[in-house]
């Protein structure tokens, strides 16, 4: 048997310490539901569970939901209540806190970074695979810095300008992922009208739509169009899906709304939305198709 595998088959926490491309968000997820599962199997509730960190079943419902960091004495104490003694695995739980507790890159946008999108920001730095259909805006991660600038303004119309430049700091540096080391797949469907609503006007649409036809050369990076024609577009609201390398961390579905976003793993659901996913890209253009549609766009706009 595997080291990397409890007896139960499931990855241990020593295997989500080794995997490098695996953020303090992702991880503070595994930390959570490794604890879930010890404590379940130990037939535990969460109120006496919070009680032995002198706090609540809520307290408990968030840190093994990886909504918050662990704290090193309550950690110890629910590893004594679960029984896990053995010294060398409760160094690696600790060890595991220690990372997950670390600050990402993007808590220097704090000023801008609402707590709803933090957790989409910290899942895709962690991911392997990134799907994702949009029907009024080009992906964050394929947007020009103009582009970018006409949604947020569009998105935040009283905001200060400070403000706005900030959100499109974040969503560029959002951006260096796809051509990092071990970067991530990114395989993006977008809805024809997408393609041809001007955001920012003519000159912004030229450049965003140059830039598509440089970053679809990249290897990593696939996009399809989906013609007004595809019924699969009846779907009718953007949809991501994430993948990750770690077995630990189960994929996640993020639907985005104007103010909020809800964060779905639920076995069933994951597989309705990659079905809904599978046939919007097996209906869409091709890949090859989508950038003839893009060069037509653009001599439109010469």
């Amino acid at each position: 048997m595997s080291a990397m595998m409890k007896p139960s088959g499931e990855p241990s926490i020593r295997h989500s310490l080794e995997q490098p491309q695996t953020g303090p968000t992702a991880l503070r997820i595994v930390l959570g539901a490794q604890l879930r599962r010890l404590r379940q199997e130990r037939g535990i509730s969460r109120e006496d569970a919070g009680n032995a960190i002198r706090g609540s079943h809520a307290k408990i419902t968030r840190l093994e939901r990886g909504q918050v960091g662990f704290k090193e004495r309550d950690l110890s104490d629910l590893l004594t209540l679960y029984r896990v003694l053995d010294q060398a695995e409760r160094a690696d739980y600790f060890a595991l806190a220690q990372r997950a507790n670390a600050p990402g890159w993007w808590h220097q946008y704090n000023d801008v970074l609402e707590d709803w999108f933090e957790l989409h920001v910290g899942l895709e730095e962690a991911a392997s695979l990134i799907r994702t259909y949009e029907v009024q805006f080009l992906p964050g991660l394929l947007q020009t810095e103009a582009y970018a600038h006409a949604v947020h303004r569009l998105g935040y119309p009283n905001a200060p300008a400070r403000k706005i430049d900030r959100l499109v700091e974040l969503r560029m540096a959002r951006q260096k992922l796809l051509t990092r080391p071990n970067a991530p797949r990114l395989w993006a469907v977008v809805d024809e009208a997408v393609l041809r609503r001007p955001f920012g006007g003519p000159e912004v649409m030229r450049a965003q739509l140059e830039k598509l036809l440089d970053v679809v050369k990249m290897p990593n990076v696939t996009l399809q169009v989906a013609p007004f024609s595809v019924g699969a577009a009846a779907a009718g609201s953007p949809i991501t899906i994430l993948r990750f390398s770690d077995p630990a961390l189960p994929d996640k579905v993020y639907l985005e709304h104007l103010t909020n976003a809800v964060y779905l793993d639920k076995p069933d659901e994951i597989d309705q939305y990659t079905l809904i996913m599978d046939r919007l890209c097996a209906e869409a253009d091709t890949p090859e198709e989508t950038s003839r549609f893009v060069r037509t766009l653009l001599d439109q706009l010469a």
